[in-house]
Parts: C-alpha cells; sequence; structure tokens
C-alpha cells in the first residue's frame, strides 16, 4: 500500500525525474527537478493551480522517482521517458515527424550518395533536411543517373576489388563499376565534386544542361522524355528555391515561431541551411492547460531536439524560455559542438522570427476546423463511449480479430488506439500453435493469453530490475471484441486464469452483421450510429479486420512461393528468401526477366536463367 506521507518524507534534496502513476499503474506525469524533495510535495500542498494542474493531482495514485547526478541528467531522462511513455498530462508534441537528408560518403575512395534519417559524426557530408521528399528522391535519382554513382555498401578500393564482375546496375548504365576498376578514384570524385557542388546550391549547371536534353527530346518528338526532364528541372527548382527568407551569413539555424488559440498551439520551424530556406514544417502541441507562450516554447525544444537527427548551430526562437541555458548545453552535447538558443528583439534574425510567427498564426486560422473534427472524432469520441458505457475515458484500446479459411494457416490481429488514434507501433500478429482447424474462440484464446503473459512477464523482470518494457508492458484500459457474448466470454475467462482486471466490451450484430449495440457487463447497450462513439467502434473494426486479412493474405502468399521455388534447382532458402523480398510477389517473380532476376541480392545469372527457364517449361507444360 502505498502511503503519501511517508514516501514524501524520503524524497531526497537531490536532482532527479519523478513519476506520476494512476490507479491503474499508468503513467499520467513526467517530470525534472533540481531537487525532487521540493518539487514533488509542491504538487500535495494547497495552492492555486491551473484546471489542468488539479485533475491530474486528483488521479495520482502513487508516484515513483529516479536519482540522477546533475540537472542536465535529470533533462535527458525527463525527454527519454516523455517520448517513451507519452503521459497524459504532459504537454506534447503531437507529430513524430523526420526528415531526410542527403549523404555524401565523401570519406570513401568510390563515395556513394543516397537517403537518410539518421545524422551522425562519421565524416560524412549530409545535405538537408527535405521536407519536400519526394523531390527530394527524384532529384537524387537524376544525381545517380547523370553521373553514374553506385549502390553497393562494398568497401571498395583504389584500382577496384581483384576478380569483381559488374553488377546489373553497370550493365543498365546506372554504375561506373569502380569495383571492377572501370573508373579510377580521381575520375569518380570529378563527378562527387559535381553533386556536392550541386547539392550546395549551386544548381545552374545540371539545370542548363537538362534544359539543353528537354529541347533536344522535344525537338526529336520524344515528348515523354521531355516530360521527364521537364519535371526534374521542377523538382531541382523546388528543392533549392529561396522563398521568401534569405540570411546575410551562410549559417546553419532554425527559426521557431509560435501562435496560441485557447487549447490549441502550433508551432513553425523553418530549416536554414547556408543562409537558404531549404523548407518548412508545423507542429501541434495539445494539452497545454493554461501554460505560458515561453513553457510551450520550452516543451516543444525539449521533445522536438531530443528526437532530431540533425542540431543546427543556431536555434533562434520566439519566446525566451526558462530553462535556456540547460538545454543550450545538453544540444552541444549531442552534437559535439556549440549550439546557441537565441530569442532575438531586433534586426534581420527579429524579422525571422516575425515570419514564423506569422506563419503559424496562419496555420491555426487555417486548420481550426480541421482541428476541431479531429477532437470531435477522437476524445470527443472516447467522452461519448464512456458516458455509453459508465466508466471513465479510456485512453488505451485494444481489438483482436481471427482469420483463416476452412482453418487454413489461422492467424490473430491485435491493433492499439491511443486517445482516439491508431498506434500501428504498437499491432501485433500472432500465428495460431496450438489450434487445429477452424476454432475462433479457442484461437482467441491462444491469442489472448500469449499477449497478456508476455506483458506480466515484461513487468515483472522490469520490476526485478531484469529486463526492459515494450509496448506489451502497456495494458488497454478497454478490450473491444469482434463479436458478443462468446467473444466477451473466452477474453474474461483468460484474464481470471491470468488474475488481470480489464474491462472488456462485445459489438453485437444484426441479421445483416451490422453493429448495433455494445455487449459491456452482460447487458446490451444501444448505440446511435450516427455518433462519434460509433463512428470510433467502426474504424476500430475496419482495422483489425484489415489487419488480420492482411497477414492471412502474406502468410498465404509465402506458403504458395515457398513450395514453387523449393522446385526449382539451384534456388536454395537463401536465394527463395533474397527472391521473396525482392519481388512482391510469385506473378512478379514468373514475369521478371533473366536481367532484373540477375539484379536480385544473392542471384547470379545461372540461377537466374533456371528460375526464368522454370517458369518458361510450366508454362509451355500448361499450354500442351
Amino acid at each position: 500500500m502505498f502511503d503519501l506521507e511517508e514516501e514524501l518524507k524520503k524524497l531526497p534534496d537531490k536532482p532527479g525525474v519523478y513519476i506520476m502513476h494512476d490507479a491503474s499503474d499508468a503513467i499520467i506525469y513526467v517530470g525534472k527537478a533540481v531537487s525532487l524533495k521540493n518539487r514533488v510535495r509542491q504538487y500535495f500542498q494547497k495552492r492555486v493551480r491551473s484546471p489542468k494542474i488539479e485533475r491530474m493531482i486528483s488521479l495520482i495514485d502513487h508516484f515513483e522517482y529516479i536519482v540522477v547526478g546533475s540537472e542536465m541528467e535529470a533533462l535527458v531522462l525527463e525527454c527519454n521517458l516523455i517520448k517513451e511513455n507519452r503521459p497524459k498530462y504532459n504537454t506534447m508534441l503531437m507529430d513524430d515527424k523526420t526528415y531526410p537528408f542527403i549523404k555524401v560518403t565523401v570519406k570513401e575512395a568510390f563515395p556513394r550518395v543516397f537517403l537518410t534519417r539518421k545524422h551522425v559524426n562519421d565524416g560524412a557530408r549530409y545535405f538537408g533536411p527535405y521536407t519536400n521528399v519526394e523531390a527530394a528522391r527524384n532529384t537524387l535519382e537524376m544525381l545517380n543517373g547523370l553521373y553514374h554513382t553506385r549502390k553497393c555498401r562494398k568497401a571498395v578500393p583504389d584500382g577496384g576489388i581483384p576478380g569483381e564482375r559488374a553488377c546489373l546496375y553497370h550493365h543498365m548504365k546506372q554504375c561506373d563499376a569502380p569495383c571492377t576498376g572501370a573508373i579510377s578514384s580521381e575520375e569518380y570524385k570529378r563527378s562527387i565534386d559535381k553533386i556536392v557542388e550541386f547539392l550546395d546550391g549551386n544548381s545552374g549547371p545540371i539545370v542548363k544542361e537538362l534544359e539543353g536534353k528537354m529541347k533536344e527530346a522535344a525537338a526529336a518528338m520524344e515528348f515523354e522524355k521531355a516530360a521527364e526532364y521537364r519535371d526534374l528541372i521542377s523538382d531541382i527548382k523546388r528543392i533549392n528555391q529561396v522563398q521568401r527568407v534569405t540570411s546575410e551569413d551562410e549559417g546553419n539555424r532554425d527559426v521557431v515561431g509560435l501562435a496560441v488559440a485557447g487549447e490549441e498551439a502550433v508551432v513553425q520551424v523553418f530549416f536554414i541551411r547556408g543562409g537558404k530556406l531549404v523548407g518548412k514544417e508545423h507542429y501541434y502541441m495539445n494539452d497545454i492547460g493554461s501554460e505560458t507562450r515561453a513553457e510551450i516554447m520550452n516543451e516543444f525544444v525539449k521533445q522536438y531536439y531530443s528526437g532530431t537527427p540533425s542540431i543546427p548551430k543556431e536555434i533562434l526562437l520566439s519566446e525566451e524560455i526558462p530553462e535556456a541555458e540547460l538545454i543550450g548545453a545538453w544540444l552541444s552535447e549531442r552534437a559535439g559542438s556549440k549550439i546557441y538558443i537565441r530569442s532575438p528583439k531586433r534586426g534581420e534574425k527579429e524579422g525571422l522570427i516575425k515570419l514564423a510567427n506569422s506563419n503559424a498564426s496562419g496555420i491555426l486560422i487555417r486548420d481550426g476546423e480541421k482541428l476541431a473534427e479531429a477532437k470531435k472524432r477522437t476524445s470527443g469520441a472516447l467522452e461519448e463511449l464512456a458516458q455509453l458505457l459508465d466508466i471513465p475515458v479510456p485512453e488505451r484500446i485494444e481489438a483482436y480479430d481471427i482469420s483463416h479459411i476452412s482453418g487454413f494457416e489461422t492467424v490473430g490481429s491485435m491493433v492499439v488506439y491511443e486517445n482516439g488514434r491508431p498506434k500501428p507501433g504498437d499491432y501485433r500478429k500472432f500465428r495460431i500453435r496450438t489450434v487445429t482447424g477452424p476454432d475462433d474462440y479457442a484461437s482467441l484464446a491462444e491469442v489472448l493469453t500469449r499477449r497478456f503473459e508476455h506483458g506480466r512477464k515484461e513487468l515483472e523482470e522490469a520490476n526485478a530490475g531484469e529486463g526492459k518494457l515494450t509496448s506489451f508492458s502497456k495494458f488497454p484500459d478497454i478490450i473491444m471484441m469482434d463479436g458478443g457474448r462468446g467473444q466477451v466470454n473466452v477474453c474474461l475467462e483468460v484474464f481470471e486464469k491470468l488474475g488481470i482486471d480489464i474491462r472488456v466490451c462485445g459489438l453485437v450484430k444484426d441479421d445483416n452483421h451490422r453493429t448495433r449495440g455494445i455487449y459491456y457487463n452482460n447487458i446490451e447497450v444501444p448505440i446511435d450510429t450516427g455518433s462519434e462513439a460509433f463512428k470510433l467502434i467502426t474504424r476500430v473494426q475496419d482495422e483489425v479486420h484489415r489487419f488480420a486479412i492482411e497477414y492471412h493474405r502474406m502468410l498465404r502468399s509465402k506458403e504458395q512461393v515457398h513450395s514453387i521455388l523449393d522446385d526449382i534447382e539451384g534456388i536454395g532458402p537463401v536465394r527463395r528468401r533474397a527472391l521473396m523480398r525482392h519481388f512482391e510477389s510469385l506473378e512478379a517473380i514468373r514475369n521478371a526477366g533473366v536481367e532484373e532476376l540477375a539484379g536480385c541480392e544473392n542471384m547470379n545469372m545461372a540461377a537466374a536463367e533456371a528460375v526464368y527457364a522454370f517458369f518458361r517449361k510450366k508454362e509451355d507444360n500448361n499450354g500442351t
């Protein structure tokens, strides 16, 4: 039993992170403190607070804390715990977007050029981030096409690899085959220098070259090719355009503006690299309560820069944040160089801040109705569901489905909705192990037993300091079964055996297989089919069906591919898996040409010819 007064007395006068739990053990708030003793005690003293904090305090059942060596360590741990647990009462960054960079491995004898979302200090050149991802991909494809850079990850020394044969890309004139010694590193690097010059912003020479090719193609009446060149030129101009923002110096900086209206906040970020605006993106903050603009910005900076792979030299903020010095020191440590956090009040940089603020305000006005609609579809629907069943508003919903064809390859699926939105990262697939034939109830019992035994084991190991928590450790507030009394009883029987107490409801169908009500606590509760709660239930139903059917279809396809490919001489498990990864279906393998098959990983020309001949022979036999 948690004794609040006793636990408060035990709090140390040291820096650390405190974690508030509700009665179901869910984490509802994470905070850091220079002195845990002073900070945590404040929550339980009588004082005037915002309604949001009062609601949070009323739900606290117990708390825990982690002592660390410094305020910096507390900041890092706080950011990690917030990102991992997404507590309900922390002001959260709703969007978790990352954008790609174009990476040039300039330290290699024969550098590669490719997209990546990771930015590390490895001596390579990184360009970006690119918010227009499609244009970045097209531009990269154009650069590789023009300069024939290699795509493999082999360590290729100057002079090539002795005995190496050129790959299919070389035969398709897409690679100069440095691995065979066909091109020197000096000649190859001249092309890389042109690519780097282009990525640095000097696109004039390449655009001129492409315009010439576009005119030649048009003159030769090759209009499709001319259109391709036109689109490439358009992508290049889009990705390199300066737009309205330029800077007098050529530094790298992010400009961060903020707009707040009621319970909604939008943060606008401009990505300025080399003095040019290479992209911009906006982010929503939720559960802001009565927090000040400075507090909202402070939370954004902590959460956003704890996850972004690239930290610019300078971060310009529209608000002076309370933890600027601490966060600046933390980011400098992460980046390996000094990072400056500033809130300019005059000059060119203030103009950039005003522009970012103006953009944020415009987005907030533009998306006001959209945000209200989204809130109605998510938190509004959950509130309706809670009122309908007379339960607390559920944060996490799990739903399960079983799929098979006459008992063949029976599979189970689990989908998760958090705060009214799907959470695909927590979805799980189950291949039924213990049930033979079409027994949905037994299959469902196996799925539920495996899922919750796994979750309970994780929690026990974590409490003993021996394991790591995953999404299985988070138990739902309510489970939705796609069926009535039978499915609900199966679930409740499993929970009784495991000693688990979780709400379970079933979705009751009418004669036309349409949901007409919710079976909960041995009662069928009617539901308005026009309500937001009903629409949410329908979305959950459709999603769990889709996920189960897709998994079952994939397994059937794999079984089919396995059985046929096993009959081809020279195709063992390694090549079979490579073919399955490379091609989407058996039909795609059957229709592929020899060169396309040979270009697959672990395949050679002899193996490709064997696959090609096998399917041609089957076609001939079918024809006769």
